[in-house]
């Protein structure tokens, strides 16, 4: 499906899924490289003994240079930032937006429908079978989180919320 003709939702979700979760995890670059110098040593080289016996060394041999690792870097934090004058998923940006009253209590249940969404995925957060619960960070789960109570506009670097509409 084409983004020039897909339906606002299916763009905003896109975009919430595949950018808005990027910065907390790629934007530690050791984390997730945008390119290597080098392959992965094969057991045997000189540069798997290396490995072997200076691991942090070696392991920072294939980073890119530090300006490359800023251009980076920067352009994932910039993906994953929130515009402060974000509209998301079940709001409006002006109350006018039709007087029509069937349009008004559909969007209505509509709303409802991503509070239950909300609540479900707050719920699951808190549930500490989950396997992001474990360890020293318990993340919780924020990607496709609506967002429905974000009127503030503050925008930044959230994780969560899921925009009307995208524009690049």
């Amino acid at each position: 499906m084409s983004h020039k003709h897909a339906p606002l939702s299916y763009t905003g979700y896109l975009h919430a899924a595949v950018n808005f979760g990027q910065y907390p995890y790629a934007g530690y670059l050791p984390n997730r490289p945008t390119i290597s110098r080098r392959f992965m040593p094969e057991p045997g080289t000189p540069e798997y003994d290396e490995l072997a016996e200076n691991l942090d060394v070696a392991f920072l041999k294939p980073i890119i240079s530090q300006l490359q690792t800023l251009l980076g870097v920067s352009l994932v934090e910039i993906l994953s930032r929130h515009s402060a004058d974000e509209v998301y998923l079940g709001q409006r940006d002006t109350l006018e937006w039709t007087l029509d009253s069937e349009l008004l209590a559909a969007f209505e249940r509509f709303g409802r429908k991503l509070v239950e969404i909300e609540n479900k995925i707050m719920d699951m957060n808190n549930d500490k079978r989950w396997k992001n619960k474990v360890g020293p960070l318990q993340v919780p789960y924020t990607l496709l989180f609506p967002n429905t109570t974000d009127y503030f506009r503050e925008g930044g670097l959230t994780g969560k919320g899921i925009p009307s509409s995208v524009s690049i």
